[in-house]
């Protein structure tokens, strides 16, 4: 039985992950870094309440089996590029340090399709950025998953996700080939793929396209 260890439990992806590893009967308990109470209620579930900027509060709860990393944002959201890069990269790879010093074996998390450090894309060279500093821990498995256009309900709206949505159904028959990897993907299908992921506990550092995360759950 093992501890899974999460931060962005209650975003589009973490929320679904979350109900995955509370019914999974791998895990005795899944314990979850948030700004607030995520308002769950179930014996398997513990919550510190934290304040993300403050690592030294903290970093002695950053203890389990695997971490899955979900947390994430948009420039729009957080207000400006430095507020984005503080949660989709400071706060990442905080938990990255803390987690490898505290002896946890496997590293998971959310990256995007097209990360590159190349890119003039500040996002996309942010989630790139992240990748490199992981590539370098030693962790015994690191599971990075490049998702495409994520479809599913989020709390707050977002204009491309929605367009994205709507264009999938009329059109999806023609993301096939080299364009498949490109077509927007279902966020429960995405923290499905996280869940089997660390059941295999590959070793190394992998990276998981998006066509292939939609393929490992159909």
């Amino acid at each position: 039985m093992k501890t899974a260890l999460i931060t962005g439990s209650t975003g589009l992806i973490g929320s679904e992950l979350v109900n995955l590893l509370l019914e999974s009967n791998q895990y005795e308990k899944v314990i979850a870094f948030v700004k607030r109470d995520s308002g769950i209620n179930n014996p398997k579930f513990v919550q510190h309440i934290i304040n993300f900027d403050n690592p030294t509060t903290y970093q002695e709860l950053v203890k389990g089996d695997a971490f899955f990393c979900t947390i994430g944002t948009t420039i729009k959201t957080a207000g400006s590029k430095e507020a984005f890069r503080k949660v989709d990269f400071e706060y990442p790879t905080q938990f990255a340090e803390m987690a490898l010093k505290n002896k946890v074996k496997q590293f998971l998390i959310i990256s995007s399709l097209g990360a590159t450090e190349s890119t003039g894309n500040f996002y996309l060279k942010t989630k790139a950025e992240v990748e490199s500093f992981l590539k370098k821990m030693n962790f015994e498995s690191i599971s990075i998953l490049r998702p495409s256009l994520l479809l599913g309900e989020r709390k707050e709206f977002r204009l491309g996700e929605k367009i994205g949505g709507f264009f999938t159904k009329i059109f999806g028959f023609l993301f096939i080939g080299n364009l498949k990897k490109y077509k927007p993907i279902e966020s429960k299908n995405v923290a499905r793929a996280l869940f089997e992921i660390a059941q295999k506990n590959t070793e190394g550092y992998t990276i998981y396209e998006s066509d292939a995360i939609q393929e490992m759950v159909e």
